[in-house]
């Protein structure tokens, strides 16, 4: 295993540490429970959003916290939820009085964790809404689910709802633009290399120099085939049709296109993917209005890529172009 690390223990604490070294201006970092809240929080009147996961997925969910997106993030060890108290100390911190919305992926543990981060916060008099993503159309139960994992839709929630909470909107209202969001969105992925996480040191699963595994998790979960390297374009084909059929989309849709890498692919090959699934899209009268391309919802090393679709109308598309100044996701601002 070659990693540029210090300890295994270290990894997370210190990589929190970088971010708030780097990113003072728009965030602060707190360690016991750990968390990462929006410089300014709280913000009175506005409804704070707090999304979280386990590590190892960088830039989410900490790199998007700041104007325009989330006001916090709890960051659990690698591959693992974070805890009750940091759901708690982050719902706290940016409860400016219209409430909080909790924006959870569907694995297990986030869920657990994050009801009962969401009946403290109640007790305590705050008002708490929560939303589960599962927009992942390659299996229906995973190992770390019941029904479909949480995956690339979480990152375009968190902005246009994000843009909604800046705007003032009550926290019912957000809360519904979340469930839109995630009704309209479907995700698959795939990957050509497994990771390996610093405290085991030991690939997350074998995947052959030959195979490609299609509909991965993002923490290696097994997907629905595994089979022979394709070309590009025929992976696009395989990931695509899943999703454009699950929803559906149909033609004369305007869509969102976020191609994802998972951390180990270069931005050369996830632009050979966009252009694949331009032209998947096109040939079927599906247009992209809006895209996202790039390393955004990562598992550490692994080589491989995500589609996720948003079925767009006027006031979502509005929401994603609203200004957006996180250290991970920038623009308008």
């Amino acid at each position: 295993m070659k990693k540029l690390i210090n300890a295994p223990d270290a990894v997370v604490r210190e990589a929190l540490e970088g971010m708030e070294l780097a990113y003072g201006d728009r965030i602060r970092v707190s360690y016991d429970p750990a968390c990462v809240v929006r410089a300014d929080a709280p913000v009175a009147g506005k409804v704070g959003i707090v999304s979280g996961g386990g590590s190892g997925h960088e830039p989410m969910h900490g790199g998007f916290v700041g104007p325009g997106m989330l006001d916090a993030a709890c960051p659990g060890e690698v591959f693992t939820s974070p805890t009750p108290d940091q759901m708690m100390a982050a719902t706290k911190a940016v409860d400016g009085g219209a409430g909080v919305l909790h924006i959870v992926k569907n694995y297990t543990g986030d869920v657990m964790n994050f009801e009962m981060a969401a009946d403290l916060g109640r007790e305590e008099g705050i008002e708490v809404e929560a939303v589960v993503t599962n927009d992942d159309v390659a299996v229906q139960d995973s190992l770390y689910t019941a029904g479909r994992r949480g995956v690339g839709i979480t990152v375009i929630a968190e902005k246009i709802c994000g843009a909604a909470a800046e705007e003032r909107r009550p926290l019912a209202d957000v809360a519904e633009i979340c469930r839109r969001v995630n009704g309209q969105g479907r995700s698959m992925g795939m990957a050509l290399t497994p990771c390996t996480t610093p405290s085991s040191g030991e690939p997350s699963f074998q995947l052959g120099d030959d195979e490609m595994e299609i509909g991965i998790g993002i923490h290696g979960e097994p997907g629905r085939y595994r089979e022979p390297l394709a070309p590009a374009a025929q992976v696009v084909e395989r990931l695509a049709s899943a999703v454009v059929e699950d929803l559906p989309y149909q033609s004369g849709d305007q869509v969102l296109a976020f191609v994802n890498g998972m951390g180990g692919t270069p931005l050369i090959e996830l632009f050979i993917v966009y252009r694949d699934l331009h032209h998947f899209l096109a040939e079927r009268g599906i247009t992209i209005s809006r895209r996202l391309i790039g390393n955004y919802i990562t598992s550490l090393e692994m080589a491989g890529a995500s589609i996720t679709l948003l079925r767009l109308d006027d006031e979502l598309t509005r929401l994603w172009d609203a200004p957006v100044n996180t250290p991970a996701l920038r623009w308008g601002a």
